[in-house]
């Protein structure tokens, strides 16, 4: 039900989009987060667009680089990842919440109900 897709090489400094296709779920009621786990580490999340206000929330070292979207009659939800680092390398994850949280919500701290199979983002030069 979710399909992520557009992990690459990329060097530091450069840019990604990543795209989660979500089928069979309606966007306007579930809550969509974007993980990542690099080898050897945690799976953590990165950011997440809670329902029913569509707001987003991200991870301190992710802030100001990288924005969560939805797109515009479509059930995709995109993760565009500017001024990327080494340290995001990581398979890349979006997962799918059914409860939904009114206001401000703390990240790392929901539970999803399904996932996607990963894609993988590698920053090297």
């Amino acid at each position: 039900q979710l399909v992520e897709s557009g992990g690459g090489l990329v060097q530091p400094g450069g840019s990604l989009t990543l795209s989660c296709v979500v089928s069979n779920l309606n966007l306007d009621y579930w809550t969509i987060g974007w993980f990542r786990q690099a080898p050897g580490k945690k799976r953590e999340e990165v950011s997440c667009m809670s329902s029913p206000d569509g707001m987003r929330t991200y991870e301190d070292s992710v802030k100001d680089r990288f924005t969560m979207s939805r797109g515009n009659g479509e059930n995709v939800v995109y993760l565009q990842m500017n001024n990327l680092k080494p340290e995001d390398t990581a398979v890349y994850y979006c997962a799918a919440d059914q409860r939904q949280y009114p206001g401000p919500v703390h990240i790392g701290t929901l539970e999803y109900d399904y996932w996607g199979q990963g894609t993988q983002v590698t920053v090297s030069s």
